[in-house]
């Protein structure tokens, strides 16, 4: 079960209430999940300079470089969600430095109208992304039978595999 999500102000508020939540995460499970985008070359040396001592429930989490990295990882259901040909999605997503603009990218060649039209942004927007971009991710995210497949693109993304095994961590230490 889930509880308040904090995160919607985001990754310099998060990382300014980090001592506070880190103090919370002595009683209580909590997750911190931000993106590495150019702060560091590595997530591992980004993650104890900004907290050194983490609390026994605390799991700071870092995808490297932005969460569209895990999302791109599971190949074979995104090229179906977007309607592009496999060839469109990069077999190392970590590696990215913008999985965002890939992602973008990727959307341009969709055979989706829906999908080029709310994640590609308009010509002269000035913007990075699409009007509904987000929640096109989202409903990829969510969607339980044709959508994202966390232990499918685990495989090929370590920071995500790592998320994984220190949530399962955290929740047998709750239990």
């Amino acid at each position: 079960m889930c509880g308040a999500v904090y995160g919607k102000n985001g990754k310099s508020f998060l990382l300014e209430k980090l001592n506070a939540y880190n103090q919370a995460a002595q009683f209580v499970p909590w997750v911190i999940l931000i993106d590495l985008d150019q702060d560091a070359d590595c997530a591992p040396p980004f993650l104890q300079s900004c907290l050194p001592n983490p609390a026994r429930y605390m799991s700071f989490r870092v995808a490297v470089r932005e969460i569209e990295a895990w999302l791109l990882a599971d190949r074979d259901r995104l090229a179906k969600f977007l309607s592009v040909g496999i060839s469109h999605i990069p077999r190392d997503p970590e590696k990215l430095d913008s999985p965002k603009s890939t992602m973008v990218a990727i959307a341009r060649h969709s055979r989706r109208k829906d999908a080029r039209g709310n994640m590609v942004p308009r010509s002269g927007s000035g913007r990075k992304i699409g009007p509904a971009y987000t929640s096109m991710l989202m409903e990829f995210a969510r969607d339980r039978e044709y959508g994202w497949r966390p232990q499918v693109a685990a495989k090929l993304s370590d920071s995500l595999n790592r998320c994984i095994r220190r949530l399962g961590q955290v929740v047998r230490d709750t239990s």
